[in-house]
């Protein structure tokens, strides 16, 4: 431990020149979508080396939260184990269409307009592009790019992602988004004027996107409720803490070619029709 501050006491310019650098990068590539866009399709892997380096360093010093973590995480697993083995075998059918692939964070950002989280799993740990990411608190985001050993995932912390869910006590579906203004918030959209909606309500996933299995958590619903003509929108707070993720599951429908397919087909009959 002692060498380790002595190094990082003598190369402390090297690092705030590189942090700097990084920064500006940062800044450039947010107020820039397309370069930003065509940055992070380049640089994936490059990038997925250089944060797994640092990464080394910092594992060091969260053992403690990422054994905190796995306990947590294994305790859930065993306790949702024994809950499949009491309902019934269509549950069980439809749970089964989902793998999940475990990965370790190794970037993560929550305080710009749009976040990623990179991982240190790619393609060749069964990673594509369109999987869900879910951490022990819930959903966390949409894989959107992949290497060979790494993949970024867009945050649930993005401007362009939307979430399809669902009330857990009535099933009514519903849209979930981020406002961009507090990692620890977002917005439930789409609520017919009609539905009781509560604080403290949960909202789930609705398994319809093929992205997310069914009744993944996604937070509770807050205090602040905004009325309109036909829908209602509400405040949500996230269940997952982005501020602390560590490790997660990248998750994919193991028939989504098939459902992929039949959607294709369904375009094509809507398009003979007219």
């Amino acid at each position: 431990m002692k060498y380790l501050f002595l190094f990082l006491k003598k190369q402390s310019f090297f690092f705030l020149f590189v942090i700097f650098e990084l920064v500006a990068l940062i800044m450039f590539f947010n107020h820039n979508p397309y370069q930003g866009s065509r940055f992070l399709k380049s640089t994936n892997a490059i990038t997925g080396s250089i944060f797994s380096a640092f990464d080394a360093i910092g594992d060091y010093f969260a053992l403690n939260e990422a054994n905190r973590q796995l306990s947590i995480e294994n305790a859930r697993l065993h306790n949702e184990t024994y809950r499949k083995t009491k309902v019934n075998d269509s549950l069980l059918s439809h749970d089964s269409n989902y793998l999940y692939i475990p990965a370790r964070v190794i970037s993560n950002t929550s305080r710009n307009r749009n976040n990623y989280i990179k991982i240190n799993k790619g393609r060749l740990d069964g990673i594509e592009r369109e999987m869900g990411l879910v951490s022990s608190g819930g959903v966390a985001g949409i894989i959107v790019e992949v290497s060979r050993h790494y993949a970024t995932a867009m945050s649930l912390l993005h401007k362009d992602a939307r979430v399809s869910a669902k009330l857990k006590k009535n099933g009514q579906m519903v849209n979930v988004r981020w406002d961009g203004i507090d990692y620890r918030k977002g917005m439930l959209e789409d609520i017919p004027t009609h539905v009781d909606l509560r604080p403290g309500d949960t909202v789930i996933t609705s398994g319809f996107s093929f992205v997310f299995p069914e009744n993944v958590i996604i937070g509770t619903v807050g205090e602040t409720m905004i009325r309109g003509a036909n829908f209602n929108r509400a405040e949500l707070f996230f269940s997952t803490d982005f501020n602390s993720l560590y490790y997660v599951y990248a998750t994919g429908n193991r028939a989504s070619e098939e459902l992929d397919s039949l959607k294709i087909s369904d375009e094509n009959e809507q398009g003979r029709a007219e």
